[in-house]
């Protein structure tokens, strides 16, 4: 057997832009995100999509979740806990704007966020709080350029990136609503706030 994951990392389609190519999570928003299933429908994968439109599927297989999502995120948590792993939301969607607007995050930065997550080139970088969600994002990682860490160093009209962000953290809040009586208060405090 191969023993216990020390990284667990959800893989989120960002058509919008507005998150971080990577973010190291508390268990609290892991559970968070973990429920929340975020990703986005863009032109060319749905029918009738122009522009951007979040959807959410509950630990990213909601059809197949016979109990509440709770449930599934509390046990995960408390496995990352008790064999001590990280867990990692990492954006292969858009940076520099929204689909359209940016490009899509290359397939060779992806790869070298993933490999400084398992070989620990992120261990001794500083890290930022992002805004709205509240997760930490590194200054640094090995591989990648810097300006590109916080989304909103790539996006030329800094106003128009704000508002998208609000936007998408709206909806993430929006989309929780329909969970929050079974989740916990450590759960609830993962998601994202007001600023």
């Amino acid at each position: 057997m191969g023993g216990h994951a020390k990284n667990v990392i959800f893989l989120t389609c960002d058509a919008f832009g507005v998150l971080p190519p990577i973010a190291r999570l508390t268990p609290g928003q892991t559970m968070y995100h973990f429920i929340s299933g975020y990703t986005a429908k863009v032109a060319g994968t749905e029918m009738g999509i122009i522009d951007p439109v979040p959807t959410f599927s509950a630990c990213f297989g909601e059809a197949f979740l016979p109990l509440h999502p709770a449930i599934y995120a509390e046990q995960l948590a408390e496995k990352l806990t008790r064999f001590d792993a990280k867990a990692w939301l990492i954006n292969t969607g858009w940076s520099g704007g929204k689909f359209g607007v940016g490009h899509r995050m290359s397939l060779k930065i992806t790869r070298a966020i993933i490999d400084a997550v398992h070989e620990g080139g992120l261990e001794n970088v500083e890290w930022e709080q992002f805004p709205h969600f509240k997760f930490e994002i590194p200054k640094t990682c090995p591989g990648i350029p810097s300006e590109i860490l916080n989304p909103r160093n790539t996006w030329s009209d800094k106003a128009a990136y704000d508002k998208t962000l609000d936007k998408l953290a709206a909806s993430f809040a929006k989309n929780f609503k329909k969970y929050a009586d079974g989740a916990n208060e450590q759960t609830k405090a993962g998601g994202p706030f007001e600023e």
